[in-house]
């Protein structure tokens, strides 16, 4: 019985360790630079646009247009991700690149975690980043409520009219609210949530009226409470969902005071979430190159750290008391296996 229970520890804890993801596909090359960017997005109104901070990593696709992303860096439970390319200027990324948004790009978002194997598939005519394969029943949950997002787009273009509008408010808000629930992934109606609640579009003022007296809302706080207790995505639903029905209860003699105390709440929230974030990426920043290091052998580290010194060649070769070809030979292994081509690249890497 013992030995039973060492064997069954071993497997447990053995996947756990070893738990891997695959995530690979293919892009048109002729259309886009071979940078694919894997990026984690903690703050759900960052779906659109291109952050820094949330990338993870990036490769580099082959000649056919394959990529691919596989390590165990990822969290084990579920989170948003985005794969994206683009044809910015990566030797001017802070300016044009890095600032929040990339004229000429390309994204797909979707639900993973640290053992799902996910292809993408270029699909008619050459299309990518258009379906999604995965062992993972959750991570084309976002393609799906796309769709019915189309259909919605076309519904409130047929008549221009607030009859019209009146109606597919109504209509398209249940349509998507029960579908995201149907979907059991708390995750996929934050999605649908940020779309209807975007403070930019036709439909927030009908958000507000529907928040009044559709308990959908409270309900799914429950849900990401359940299911995501410690996340920043339930903290950050939950701020937002308080700080919106303050906006429709306040009465005419605490209204102002009551907009300062809304202010000075979003600001708290605001920074304690920015602090998190940055604090979040620094954490697996860290972790990175803690884990891009033990792939090399000790002498290798060595010619890391003395290469990340901007020691030549000739230098690390002396203070190490080996051959340049020796050198050139350890250089060529780290590059291999760090995934870079140049000094520049390992730098990059290697940037706190």
């Amino acid at each position: 019985m013992r030995y039973l229970f060492l064997i069954a520890s071993f497997i447990f804890f053995g996947n756990t360790i070893y738990a891997q993801h695959i995530f690979d596909g293919y892009i048109d090359n002729e259309r886009w630079q071979s940078d694919v960017y894997l990026s984690v997005i903690e703050d759900y109104r960052t779906l659109d646009g291109i952050n820094d901070e949330q990338i993870i990593t990036k490769v580099n696709s082959d000649d056919s247009g394959y990529f691919q992303f596989k390590g165990n860096q990822l969290d084990s439970q579920q989170k948003i991700y985005k794969l994206h390319v683009d044809n910015c200027d990566t030797y001017n990324q802070s300016s044009n690149h890095f600032d929040g948004h990339c004229a000429d790009s390309r994204d797909i978002l979707f639900i993973a975690k640290n053992t799902d194997s996910i292809t993408f598939p270029l699909s008619f005519e050459a299309q990518m980043f258009c379906d999604i394969i995965s062992n993972n029943p959750k991570t084309a949950c976002f393609i799906k409520i796309d769709s019915l997002k189309e259909e919605m787009k076309f519904a409130y273009t047929e008549f221009r009219s607030k009859a019209n509008r009146d109606l597919n408010n109504k209509k398209w808000f249940k349509s998507l609210q029960d579908y995201g629930e149907e979907l059991n992934e708390p995750l996929a109606e934050l999605y649908i949530y940020t779309f209807l609640s975007d403070r930019s579009n036709q439909f927030h003022n009908y958000y507000l009226e529907d928040l009044k007296n559709n308990s959908y809302y409270d309900e799914l706080l429950n849900r990401l409470k359940n299911q995501y207790p410690n996340s920043s995505y339930t903290k950050q639903y939950e701020a937002e969902l308080t700080s919106d029905k303050f906006i429709l209860s306040p009465t005419d003699e605490t209204k102002d005071i009551f907009w300062i105390y809304v202010l000075i709440s979003v600001t708290i929230i605001s920074i304690a979430l920015n602090f998190w974030l940055l604090y979040s990426a620094k954490k697996r920043k860290t972790k990175q190159h803690t884990e891009a290091k033990e792939q090399l052998t000790k002498q290798e580290q060595n010619v890391l750290d003395l290469l990340l010194s901007e020691n030549t060649n000739k230098d690390i070769a002396e203070t190490l008391f080996v051959s340049v070809s020796t050198v050139k030979t350890h250089v060529n292994n780290v590059y291999k296996k760090l995934n870079v081509n140049s000094r520049d690249e390992l730098k990059s890497l290697f940037d706190k």
